[in-house]
């Protein structure tokens, strides 16, 4: 499927997205500071172009999802939004927001959000699309939709896959945040740290799953997904598939012959 086009220009100097590639790490960061980080749809369309290319590079084996300037995303532009009414329009935005998030979680990389400061709407539907989150404690969760005449329809659909339903619909009804520990313990969190510890917290998780095998990797974040669909004896059934597959691979049998050997796995994501 050909990636959306943006129907309105960003006019910011800057580039609205920023990558970084380091040690098998890619950083992309949300450079929209000004618009705290809203999401335009030229904004999306960026952030779906560099998925595209992150997935067939196998030099990549995390991606973290930063933000620079005051909020990590205030959801939707609500801006462009307004300055392009029309039922088109509004079912273009949220179809690729969709597909933004589906790309989320369909890359085979892990992708961790680094959650430095607010997160609302689309901007929380954006944390909880990714499959590990780690904020500062300075951070705040929000689906303030309510507050506007728009109830968070699209958000909730990740959210909700993270967070209770209780206190998803409290986040819904109310569209009062959430601090970073409630959140953490609400589920849409993996660690909250002190605001000037959340690069190294990051660095160590990203440098902790860089060490793994990719290909395991890989295979485990498609089969994670699929099994919480399915009910529990397929679940079973489809997992017990993918372990036969697993093992199948070179990286399974190289792991287990260096555990055995007590010596450290030599992977080649095969």
């Amino acid at each position: 499927m050909a990636l959306p086009q943006a129907e309105t220009p960003d006019t910011d100097a800057l580039p609205i997205l920023v990558r970084e590639d380091i040690d098998g790490v890619a950083t992309l960061t949300l450079n929209r500071p000004k618009q705290r980080n809203a999401l335009s749809r030229a904004l999306m369309a960026e952030l779906q172009r560099e998925l595209a290319a992150i997935a067939a590079d196998r030099t990549v084996k995390v991606v973290v999802l930063a933000a620079a300037g005051p909020a990590f995303c205030a959801g939707h532009d609500l801006k462009e939004v307004r300055e392009n009414e029309g039922e088109p329009f509004f079912k273009a935005l949220f179809d690729q927001c969709s597909d933004l998030m589906m790309a989320i979680n369909r890359l085979p990389q892990i992708v961790i959000a680094k959650v430095h400061a607010m997160a609302t709407a689309a901007g929380c539907q954006l944390v909880a699309a990714c499959d590990l989150a780690v904020a500062a404690d300075t951070a705040k969760f929000a689906t303030p939709g309510v507050n506007i005449g728009l109830f968070c329809s699209t958000p909730m659909v990740a959210i909700s896959r993270n967070v209770g339903r209780k206190k998803m619909m409290e986040m819904l009804v109310t569209g009062e945040p959430l601090d970073a520990a409630t959140a953490e313990a609400a589920g849409l969190l993996n660690k909250v740290v002190p605001a000037e510890d959340l690069d190294s917290a990051v660095d160590a998780l990203a440098a902790k799953i860089t060490s793994k095998s990719p290909l395991t990797l890989t295979i485990g974040k498609e089969a994670f997904y699929r099994q919480l669909e399915l009910p529990m004896d397929e679940a079973y059934a489809y997992a017990s598939a993918v372990m036969t597959r697993n093992m199948l691979a070179h990286d399974a049998r190289e792991g287990i012959d260096a555990f055995i050997e007590k010596r450290a796995p030599v992977w080649k994501g095969e």
